[in-house]
This record gives structure tokens, sequence and C-alpha cells, in this order.
């Protein structure tokens, strides 16, 4: 599909630019809320105008355009983009009777805000689209990466997931089961057993093109489906490795976007008992949002490069000492999967 060479994540936790996976950050108020860096390249007046998933998409491309200035195009997947300026727009519009407004909150509150925002800071006049798919917003802005490769293989493209936690969305959400009741810590999340799991947030990066030279890893392949029928979920997930994993070789790593949510765990243990390989989960430290995928591809990544797991993140199974091919499943809310395979083999890794 294509190769990515450099990547960004600003998270809950210590995921941007000083890394250390092995601590974890508790959740606040039953919410995993990003640890925003200073924004320091970005101009105070225009930085007290932009929403929360605007700063963490801007703030989690700006390292990534320093490095690679030339882009031909931005691509983001989000399912909610600004949703709380959004709710702040509307409400004006009942408190002022529809009157003088103020167009800030107006102007933060598209989806495409954040794309556009992106393009703007880095001068960037090139192909500049957003994804709003819901759970599969990230993987469909992927397809769209793939096809632009495709067509310009020797062009870079910024490639992002982004969303944020804002009050509408979390409580929707919590009235429809998405999040728990009670107050989780990341050490229970997997073992109550019960509907839910925690409300998350975050942004993931990532400079792509259709050169394997200087790449962290190349995605391979990639695969999404709409259903509830777990039969049909083992059978196409079957149906994938036997396609992506050459004769006799075995994935070395099964990232698992299992949440907590007890409704959903029949389809991850499905997916595991088709594989076959050592399971790492990540939602116990990043929280439940729609494109947590984007999250899971940069881990993908970052495991390449250090060539190691952090220990509170394996389920079972042993990892190789040399980690060569990771595959990837998320689901969400039960209806929305997605399948990715990733591999570094036949590729240099510069550390």
């Amino acid at each position: 599909m294509f190769y990515i060479h450099h990547t960004s994540c600003i998270s809950a936790q210590q995921t941007f630019i000083d890394i250390d996976l092995t601590k974890i950050n508790s959740p606040v108020d039953k919410k995993f809320k990003v640890i925003e860096p200073s924004h320091k390249e970005i101009p105070a007046s225009v930085l007290r105008r932009m929403g929360k998933a605007v700063r963490i998409g801007i703030g989690t491309a700006i390292p990534l355009i320093h490095k690679v200035p030339e882009l031909k195009g931005i691509v983001i997947g989000t399912a909610n983009g600004g949703m709380e300026d959004c709710i702040k727009f509307l409400n004006q519009i009942i408190q002022y009777g529809e009157g003088t407004l103020t167009p800030t909150n107006f102007v933060q509150s598209t989806a495409n805000n954040i794309a556009s925002q992106t393009g703007l800071m880095s001068a960037n006049i090139g192909y500049n689209i957003t994804h709003v798919h819901r759970g599969l917003a990230f993987e469909n802005a992927m397809i769209d990466i793939e096809m632009l490769v495709t067509e310009n293989p020797g062009f870079n493209f910024l490639l992002g997931g982004v969303d944020e936690i804002s009050s509408y969305n979390y409580n929707i959400a919590f009235l429809e089961g998405l999040y728990k009741a009670e107050e989780v810590v990341p050490g229970n999340l997997y073992t109550l057993g019960n509907p839910g799991s925690i409300a998350g947030e975050g942004g993931a990066m990532f400079i792509v093109n259709g050169r394997k030279e200087g790449s962290v890893s190349q995605m391979k392949a990639l695969k999404t489906l709409h259903t509830t029928d777990v039969n049909e979920v083992s059978k196409q997930f079957a149906d994938f490795i036997e396609q992506q994993l050459p004769l006799n070789e075995k994935t070395d790593l099964f990232l698992s976007g299992e949440n907590g949510d007890c409704r959903y765990e029949e389809f991850y243990n499905a997916c595991e008992q088709v594989l076959k390989s050592p399971v790492a989960r990540y939602k116990h430290f990043t929280g439940e949002f729609p494109t947590a995928s984007a999250v899971s591809l940069w881990l993908s990544n970052y495991i390449f490069q250090t060539q190691s797991v952090p220990g509170h993140m394996l389920k079972s199974g042993n990892v190789p000492e040399i980690i060569n091919n990771i595959l990837i499943y998320n689901n969400y809310k039960g209806y929305q999967h997605s399948f990715m395979f990733i591999t570094n083999r036949h590729i240099t890794i510069n550390n």
C-alpha cells in the first residue's frame, strides 16, 4: 500500500517527543485526556482560538512538517472533528436568539478544520481532505492515501487520525453504554467483565510515500467490514491472513484493540484463536475513541523501531526477539471492524 517514514503521536501517555511507554497515567474523571505540549510553534493569537481537536492535530503534525516540509497533500480521519466548538455555536444560537454570534466557534466546529488549519500552518496548497466515517474514519483516510501514493509514489503525504473528548460526545456515548459507570484504573480494565470502556482521545500522524528507502515500515494491507456476526469477522480475518502472510510465515505480534467491554470480547477472542500469535493490548492507556486505530499504527512503528513491547501491553504469548510483522484488529461498537497488516521485513531501520 505505502511506506511510513516518520510518525508522531499525542495521547494521554508520554508518546510525544520524549517517549516513555513503561509508565501509565491513570484516567481523570473517567477520561483519558491527552497530554498537550506547549504548542510554542503556534502563534498565541491563533492558539487561543483553536479548538482542542485542532490543537491536538496541528501539535502532532508540526514535528513531521519540519522534517518533511514538501507535502503533496494532507489526509485526516476523524469521527467528530471539533464537536465541542459546534455545541458552543449551537448554544449561542439559542442564547442570542440567532442574533450576534461569535464566528470563531462556527469556523472551528467543522470536521475538516484539522486538515485545513494544518494546511494553512504549513502553507500547503495541495490535496487536503477529511474522512468522517465514525470508527473507520482513519481507515478510509488510509484507503485514500493508498490511491494517492499509487498515482504519485515519489511524493510525500501527511496521514493522520484525530479525535477529542467533548462533553457532548462523552454524555451521549455514556448514555449509550460505551463507557463504564465506575472509576476504572488501567490495571483492571480487562478484568471487570462488564459493559463499557474508558473514554479516550488523541492524534497520530504519519509521513508516507511509495519509497522503501529510509522508511520505518510498510503498511502492507488493510481490510474493513461492517457486521455484528462474530463468525463473519472470524472468517474474514482468516481470509485476510491467508492472503497476506507468505506460506509457513507467522505474525510476530497481534495488536488487539480490546477495550474491556464484555459485549465485544467474543470478536477479539475469535481473532486470537485464528491467529495464535503473541497478543498485546493498548486501550488501557489510550482509552477508546473512534480513531484509536491511528494510535495502534503509531505503536506498531514504535515497536519496530525499538524491537520491544512494554510488559503492561502483553496479554499472552512470548514476543520473538526480532519483530517483523504486526497484525492489528480494531472493533468499534461491535459493528465496524478493521484489519491492518504492517511489516518491516526487508527494511533497514535507522534508529
